[in-house]
């Protein structure tokens, strides 16, 4: 296995016992950014020379016995809102094209303390406002959509050209491209891990959060990442905590809730199959399962956007009235809505939202946490824009894929996305797990114990020497003409 295919725990076991130095860790990485960054576009800016400068920092450091913590030497990509001194910061638009951040974020700033080595800053759609990063291509078939808006960070990751990443999530975006790229999501609590330094799409809905391999993996960042910070106004002021899962995998006294509503509505039959058989193994390990119902479902997405549409525009109103040419054609009209929304609707969403919130506690009062999709279908095709389901209903893409995962937005609630297989086209599935404030440790465990008791085949990935990726649509620049027989045999690897 080369070091760029070791997940964060096993690169950070090795470097721990001088069986691989993060010089090679991070040359291994940058090669594959070398080779792949031209079909999959996961970066917006590679600081390749940096990362040489700090793994060499790192090298010499875990020689001298002065390791930091398990983040020693470990490459990651940071998605193209969070500010690192020095780099560019554009939000993947025209808007921030010559923009540089004077200081690091609170995110980046511990992650730097930690020792990871900053490999480049991932794409984003534009301002984090849309759930495709269409700049980007899956990482398991490139004619298609990554998904968004932490699409960058997703693929980066699933690919092999950072150990992790962070992401942000507003409606989505951390799970939604975990999801579609076979990776692990995770979006904290809302306030767990501090925002200041990263450009905001909705105040009020926005969350920082990792995007790994493993479910190991994460409890190694979210340690790093979580902690009070009061330059963030919404920045909880709690004990630090270890996340870590530990071996077990006995889930005897868990109470899992499976939806009986919502959740399972209007989803494509091999995705509903995959979670579901994933919900039945967490009952093989151990858990009982509850029914439970959803509350509130009908004003979820009207809540959603209600609360983000305006609070995006608030944030964009000077730059949208001074240049409005350098934003995506599909941003600037979301930001133009939001000027003609009423007071009284942006009152009425937050009202629901306090309702939301306080019903979703009484139903997380008889279980421990809840299973569901995490999207309702895999990756769509490139330029897609909606999906037709059997009974005739026709949804817009962007809605679909923040359907399930907006309310974990509206409640702070922490929610966990771990891979569940494959459907028939190859594509990953994602099973989402949500729980009560600050229950990261749960879910961890939880998705931990799935994990290690997955079958192999469900464990491939686009990133490892024995995985077949898919190749983009036949045609296009950067890409191998395939008859179609053979359009699974292009490995990334080559």
């Amino acid at each position: 296995m080369r070091p760029h295919e070791l997940s964060l725990t096993a690169a950070a076991e090795a470097i721990r016992a001088r069986r691989l130095s993060p010089v090679e860790l991070v040359d291994s990485v940058l090669d594959r950014v070398e080779r792949l960054e031209p079909r999959l576009n996961a970066y917006a800016t590679v600081t390749a020379e940096r990362a040489r400068r700090a793994a060499r920092e790192a090298a010499d450091e875990a020689a001298a016995g002065r390791l930091r913590g398990p983040l020693h030497g470990i490459p990651m990509g940071l998605k193209d809102l969070i500010d690192v001194a020095g780099v560019a910061t554009t939000a993947s638009s025209r808007v921030r094209a010559d923009h540089r951040a004077q200081a690091d974020s609170t995110v980046a700033a511990r992650l730097s303390a930690s020792g990871a080595v900053l490999v480049g800053k991932t794409h984003t759609h534009e301002f984090a406002y849309g759930l495709t990063t269409p700049q980007t291509h899956n990482a398991w078939d490139t004619g298609r959509v990554a998904g968004g808006s932490s699409g960058g960070s997703a693929v980066a990751v699933a690919a092999g050209t950072a150990a992790f990443a962070l992401g942000t999530d507003t409606g989505g975006s951390i799970r939604v491209p975990a999801a579609l790229n076979g990776v692990v999501g995770l979006k904290p609590t809302y306030g767990l891990v501090p925002r200041h330094g990263v450009t905001s799409l909705s105040w009020s809905l926005d969350h920082v959060g990792p995007l790994t391999r493993t479910v190991e993996d994460q409890a190694l960042v979210l340690a790093v990442l979580a902690g009070h910070d009061p330059r963030d106004p919404a920045s909880l002021d709690v004990p630090a905590r270890d996340y870590r899962p530990g071996a077990a995998e006995d889930l005897t006294g868990l109470r899992v809730g499976v939806p009986r509503n919502y959740y399972f509505e209007h989803v494509d039959t091999e995705v509903e199959a995959a979670v579901r058989r994933a919900v039945e193994r967490l009952e093989a390990l151990g858990a009982r399962l509850v029914e439970v119902e959803i509350p509130m479902t009908r004003y979820i997405q009207a809540t959603q956007w209600g609360l983000m549409v305006p609070e995006a525009t608030a944030y964009h109103e000077r730059t949208l009235r001074t240049a409005p040419e350098l934003y995506q054609a599909d941003v600037r009209i979301l930001l133009e809505a939001g000027e003609l929304m009423p007071a009284g609707d942006y009152l009425r969403a937050q009202r629901s939202r306090t309702l939301m919130r306080r019903e979703w506690a009484r139903m997380l009062e008889d279980v421990d946490v809840i299973a569901a999709p995490t999207v309702p279908a895999t990756a769509v095709k490139a330029g897609q824009e909606t999906i037709t389901w059997p009974d005739g209903t026709v949804e817009a893409v962007s809605d679909a894929y923040v359907r399930l995962s907006a309310p974990a937005n509206l409640t702070g609630l922490p929610s966990l996305s771990v891979p569940v297989g494959h459907d028939t086209a190859g594509l990953p599935i994602g099973m989402q797990l949500l729980g009560r404030p600050l229950g990261e440790g749960v879910l961890l465990r939880v998705g931990h114990a799935y994990e290690r008791t997955r079958p192999a085949l469900e464990r491939r990935g686009p990133h490892s020497s024995g995985a077949h990726g898919l190749t983009r649509p036949l045609s296009g620049p950067g890409t191998h003409r395939l008859p179609r027989s053979n359009r699974f045999a292009l490995r990334w690897d080559e």
